[in-house]
């Protein structure tokens, strides 16, 4: 696979997730998976546990809900797929964090990764306008650091209804 780092963008429920793993075949493994997500509810944990369930035991599990930093380091140049960065923002969001420092140190750490990246996130700004404060930041944060990790990106991929739609570079096959 050619591809150093590809972004998968997309709605809910699009299909990112599924098509981001098939790629990592191409590679030996171990994969590593850092996982974003919190189980604050049970649907979320059930969300996860989803996701857990679909991936065999080439994986290996990262928990990095704020530093993909960190966990990326941890990855020593073995591939790694970050799942997703729309729950990593939302995550620095609540903890006021300083957003721009935090892309930037993601950026800085994909530039030097060795090993091939696949990042996550969903494309928010098909949506209504959010009426509150913090929605119509959110979006906003998501925007520009999509725009940014796709300046960066070998490979960026739209998926619309389960399908890989090719806006930057070439899709690499999927069996």
């Amino acid at each position: 696979m050619g591809n150093r780092l590809t972004l998968v963008l997309g709605g809910a429920r699009s299909g990112k997730s599924r098509y981001a793993e098939s790629l990592f075949p191409a590679w030996p493994p171990p994969w590593n998976y850092l996982a974003t997500a919190e189980a604050g509810d049970d649907e979320i944990a059930a969300r996860i546990e989803t996701h857990r369930i679909r991936r065999d035991a080439r994986w290996q599990t990262i928990d990095a809900p704020r530093d993909v930093v960190a966990a990326l380091a941890r990855c020593e140049g073995k591939p790694a797929l970050i799942d997703c960065l729309t729950l990593w923002l939302s995550n620095l969001l609540l903890a006021d964090a300083d957003i721009e420092r935090e892309i930037g140190r993601l950026e800085n750490a994909l530039d030097a990764a060795v090993g091939p990246v696949v990042l996550v996130a969903n494309e928010v700004g098909w949506g209504i306008v959010p009426d509150y404060p913090l929605g119509r930041r959110f979006r906003d944060v998501q925007g520009m650091a999509n725009q940014r990790m796709a300046a960066r990106a070998d490979c960026v991929v739209l998926m619309v209804a389960g399908l890989p739609l090719a806006v930057k570079g070439t899709l690499e096959r999927v069996s």
